[in-house]
């Protein structure tokens, strides 16, 4: 009764919202004379924070839409290369552009859509040839189209290189890290051609054992059955992928708002302040950022507990353990890959160290071919995303690229 209680919850605030929304206008209104005494813009500015937090939202578009290349504006058109049940492959198409070091960014399927590396993508934009995976919602997808897991989303990724072609390169941005690191060893064991030039990992749980954080230690703390019992819900009948199990979005983002609770309310304050103040452009700042973060998906059952199993407790990339349909996946297997490891000082959902693994694993991979990267005072959200990401970790991306183009 989970996602039902939680549906009928989101249909109630979806109405409040709208009256909110409506009274705000009403009492902002200046051809309202009750706007300009007493508590009139006080109240208006609370109705309409109230508003904006209890919208319901659907999945954001990437609204990217032109890019400058060599000090020349060019547009921008989204182009679906490949597409299948559970996600596609999605280009970047640089008008007029050819050439450049073509670029697979893969966005964590951890409850947020691809838009959440909107930035990401807009800072490779003028130098790369840019693709991304675009995952679907998972209570959108019928039953009939079966299960996904990790081994569906290694094949996916697989599918998504040889479909860019040869010479590629791979950015992995947090969660994707363990799948692409599995996905660039079976390719080079396999000598597919279309494995990446280079991955970089950004953030991401190689080996979780390392400086563990509040999310690693939820992960460990309870059994797999806990995780099946009380996280697992059936998707309504209302959804195309209705009775499919799923790990509900709406739980994902429940957790990361509760991690930094007293943060996210003070952000909610000061867009307070924003408003009475008549500060429209950063209140305006604020509520971007929160219609994306708000916006979430589903992942299926199978996919989440595998991951919670195969990454955080059982830890089997580090230990040797992990396989891709009974193969053994050895990281031995990469020679030639460049690897990048990116870590955040401040990053509190993956540890200093845990990401940085990846280079130690690869045993016959020459030291030159390896590269660390420690953000200091960046946050997990801005190793991807923001000035620091757009100014000082980009360019090291970018580097990296070139050396192993």
């Amino acid at each position: 009764m989970l996602y039902d209680a939680y549906e009928f919850q989101r249909s109630m605030l979806a109405s409040a919202s709208a009256w909110a929304n409506f009274g705000a206008g009403m009492l902002q209104s200046r051809a309202n004379p009750f706007a300009y005494f007493g508590g009139g813009t006080i109240l208006g500015s609370a109705l309409e924070v109230f508003a904006h937090a209890a919208a319901p939202r659907g999945k954001p578009a990437f609204g990217l839409d032109r890019t400058t290349v060599a000090g020349r504006e060019v547009e921008v058109v989204e182009e679906i290369v490949l597409q299948k049940p559970f996600g596609q492959l999605k280009r970047f198409a640089r008008k007029g552009v050819k050439g450049g070091p073509k670029l697979l960014i893969v966005a964590p399927m951890s409850g947020h859509f691809a838009t959440l590396l909107r930035g990401t993508v807009e800072r490779m934009l003028p130098t790369c040839d840019v693709h991304i995976t675009d995952w679907r919602d998972a209570k959108l997808v019928p039953t009939d189209a079966g299960r996904f897991d990790l081994d569906d989303y290694i094949d996916y990724l697989v599918e998504f290189m040889e479909a860019i072609g040869p010479g590629a390169h791979m950015l992995a941005v947090c969660q994707p890290s363990v799948p692409c690191y599995a996905a660039a060893a079976l390719m080079s064991a396999d000598g597919n051609p279309c494995r990446p030039r280079t991955l970089t990992m950004m953030g991401g749980p190689i080996d979780t054992r390392e400086a563990p954080t509040a999310v690693n230690t939820l992960a460990t703390e309870r059994p797999h059955a806990w995780f099946r019992q009380n996280v697992i819900a059936t998707v309504p009948a209302m959804y195309p992928g209705g009775g499919r199990r799923v790990y509900p979005g709406f739980l994902q983002l429940t957790g990361f708002m509760s991690m930094n609770l007293g943060n996210h309310m003070m952000s909610h304050w000061e867009m307070f302040k924003h408003l009475v103040r008549g500060d429209g452009e950063s209140a305006e700042a604020t509520k971007e950022f929160y219609d994306e973060y708000r916006s979430v998906c589903d992942m299926t059952e199978e996919f989440y507990l595998q991951t919670i199993d195969v990454v955080f407790q059982e830890h089997k990339l580090p230990r040797g353990l992990m396989t891709h349909r009974g193969r053994a996946i050895d990281p031995a297997a990469i020679t030639d890959i460049g690897l990048l490891a990116i870590e955040g000082e401040r990053d509190d959902i993956s540890g200093i160290g845990q990401t940085k693994a990846a280079l130690t694993l690869a045993t016959k991979l020459p030291e030159e071919k390896k590269h660390y990267l420690l953000a200091e005072g960046v946050g997990h959200y801005g190793i991807f995303n923001g000035s620091r990401w757009r100014n000082r970790i980009a360019p090291v991306v970018e580097q990296w690229i070139a050396a192993n183009s």
